[in-house]
């Protein structure tokens, strides 16, 4: 370590400086570990008969760390000092060194809190990296949600999928019949699938318990926003009429919309006519050219299960879900939520989102 140099003498404080400089450097070497070569050099060199001075020059450390590693890493049967037992006490010892906890006590309840608000893993770290605010890894909330499974909790219950995998559709063909004048995907603008503006929609039914009512979900693409409107029958007409009521308050906005090919929808031109917009049919089995809302439904899953009695449902739990989603924060919009996206997309176009 350098120390200041001034000609003539040194004032009192530079020498004080100095003093301390060489104590720092000091606890400094004692403070970092010694290496297993440098072990091996105190052990051919004691075993020499060189004193513990010249051991420390030799491995350039100070000489109470070459006098505690003697003493604190020795044979002690024998007292005798070999380099070998003396690693492996040392990587002992750092086995059983209490490691420095990232997932803290406050961590971990912020964690459980979100996660108790439905929000995903991904979605916590998103936010809490977005805010600044200390963290651990997706995999590690995982784990912390499989241990407090196992300990008989309920926070898997708030995963999505519960941990569960699912078989994906597939058909070789299309069993559900064609609808009259359907309008193909392939013709709608390809402005669409840009997701640059609000309005493009997409729908779908989430179906009760024993096929028994159902609900209409619409999403926008480019923003996720979602409306929900429950129905007591899958008839083509009542669909209609309720996708016509659900988005009375997004007319001015709205362009388009792109739905499957089940009956339910045979409506279609009804739709069309009274909302003033062009709708379009994704290709049978295509789920993906609806990814949006397939992925919206599976969030929607999270409060109505497959098994739930949409009879029970009301209207103020459907619209309880539709707001809780429409403000959960997306990692597709750099961890903003559905409202505010579109608010940016009809009020302030120039924001771009990454979706």
């Amino acid at each position: 370590m350098k120390f200041f140099q001034m000609k003539g003498p040194k004032p009192l404080h530079l020498k004080r400086l100095n003093f301390l400089i060489c104590v720092l450097d000091q606890k400094l070497q004692i403070m970092s570990h010694l290496t297993l070569k440098q072990r091996y050099t105190i052990d051919m060199m004691n075993k020499q008969g060189y004193t513990q001075i010249d051991i420390a020059q030799a491995i350039e450390r100070d000489k109470s760390v070459v006098s505690r590693e003697l003493k604190r890493n020795c044979d002690r049967r024998s007292g005798t000092y070999r380099h070998e037992l003396a690693q492996r006490k040392y990587e002992k010892r750092q086995k059983g060194k209490p490691k420095h906890i990232v997932f803290t006590a406050s961590i971990q309840a912020e964690v459980e809190n979100l996660i108790q608000q439905d929000y995903s893993p991904e979605q916590i770290v998103g936010i809490s990296k977005k805010l600044q605010k200390a963290t651990v890894s997706v995999e590690r909330i995982y784990q912390h949600i499989w241990v407090d499974k196992k300990k008989g909790g309920s926070l898997f219950l708030h995963l999505r999928h519960r941990g569960r995998h699912y078989r994906k559709r597939g058909a070789a063909k299309d069993s559900r019949g064609i609808i009259k004048n359907r309008v193909d995907i392939e013709k709608r603008p390809e402005i669409v699938e840009k997701r640059t503006r609000f309005g493009d929609l997409e729908v779908d039914l989430i179906i009760g318990k024993n096929h028994k009512q159902a609900i209409v979900t619409i999403n926008d693409r480019a923003s996720g926003m979602l409306k929900m409107k429950k129905v007591p029958s899958k008839t083509a007409d009542v669909v209609s009429q309720a996708i016509v009521e659900a988005l009375q308050g997004w007319i001015p906005y709205i362009h388009t919309i792109t739905g499957d090919n089940g009956k339910e929808f045979a409506g279609h031109q009804e739709v069309s006519e009274q909302l003033g917009i062009q709708y379009y049919f994704a290709k049978p089995y295509h789920a993906w050219q609806r990814g949006s809302n397939e992925n919206l439904n599976g969030l929607i899953r999270q409060y109505f299960k497959k098994s739930t009695d949409f009879h029970q449902i009301t209207d103020q739990q459907i619209k309880y879900v539709e707001d809780k989603l429409n403000n959960r924060p997306r990692k597709r919009f750099n961890y903003e939520n559905p409202t505010f996206v579109m608010n940016q997309f009809l009020f302030n176009p120039k924001v771009a989102f990454v979706t």
